[in-house]
């Protein structure tokens, strides 16, 4: 068992997730925003930009955007850059290879499954009844 720091950045309290550290849970709390992950989308696919030209892809005001890349930015997800009076975004890919690491086994587990469940159906009679 990992642990994790508490609210208020006293004590170390356990975390109840085996395997995970602090810096994945970060992650792992970015990625589980909608909004976050297409800033991360566009990033991928569209290279770095900076804020307003994210800002313009959402129905949202430009503080409501500064915060979700500020908890991309804490996650390690995104860097930023300042060129003059504009900060220019870029998608840093490493926190999500290690998120795939983490998943990796589920995976083996879900195809373990299917491939059991195929095996499965091929045994059993078909119905011609129709």
């Amino acid at each position: 068992m990992t642990t994790t720091g508490n609210r208020d950045g006293g004590t170390p309290c356990s975390s109840g997730a085996e395997g995970l550290g602090h810096a994945e849970d970060r992650v792992f709390a970015a990625l589980a925003n909608a909004t976050r992950r297409e800033v991360l989308r566009l990033l991928r696919d569209e290279g770095p930009q900076p804020v307003q030209a994210l800002a313009d892809h959402f129905d949202m005001r430009r503080p409501s955007l500064s915060e979700h890349l500020k908890v991309l930015r804490e996650a390690g997800l995104v860097s930023e850059q300042r060129s003059g009076r504009q900060r220019i975004y870029r998608l840093q890919a490493a926190p999500l290879a290690e998120v795939q690491d983490w998943l990796h086994p589920y995976e083996r587990f879900w195809r373990g499954r299917m491939k059991d469940l195929g095996e499965l159906l091929d045994r059993m009679p078909d119905d011609d009844r129709t």
